[in-house]
């Protein structure tokens, strides 16, 4: 394996890293609520009810600054470029998959990895594994097997 060393940015992963801990840690403490993303965009997409409107404010809020992180970081430093390697229809067959995965497992990455390892979550941890299991044995099919 070779390392890209002009990739490499260890300050703006760690940066990052800080910032998806401390919106995870944040939203548990001041509302109670895990940050999974699967979770809080799927009650954005479903038919209004008095309970899930209710709760639009702040799931409405996370996804916003979601959105606005990369922008705000662009004022600070370049974005990396963005590169699509693959057919457009595999990457919506994908994306397709993902989100069946996360209904699915209850959760996604986001919600398992992040905010269900750090309580000690053994479903979370069965999860998590998972999705890196099967992250790995797709790059090999994808890279050795199929192409």
């Amino acid at each position: 394996m070779t390392i890209l060393w002009n990739e490499f940015t260890p300050w703006a992963s760690l940066a990052g890293g800080l910032l998806i801990g401390l919106s995870a840690a944040l939203l548990i403490a001041l509302l109670g609520r895990i940050a999974g993303i699967s979770g809080i965009t799927g009650a954005l997409l479903q038919l209004p009810t008095w309970a899930a409107v209710s709760q639009w404010g702040w799931r409405l809020a996370f996804m916003v600054g979601m959105v606005a992180a990369p922008l705000i970081w662009q004022l600070f430093a370049p974005l990396p470029a963005m590169q699509m390697p693959s057919n457009p229809l595999l990457i919506i067959i994908a994306g397709l998959l993902v989100g069946f995965g996360t209904r699915l497992g209850s959760g996604c990455t986001s919600g398992h990895g992040v905010c269900g390892l750090s309580r000690l979550s053994l479903r979370s941890l069965a999860a998590t594994l998972t999705f890196i299991a099967t992250g790995a044995i797709t790059v090999f099919v994808m890279r050795h097997v199929i192409a």
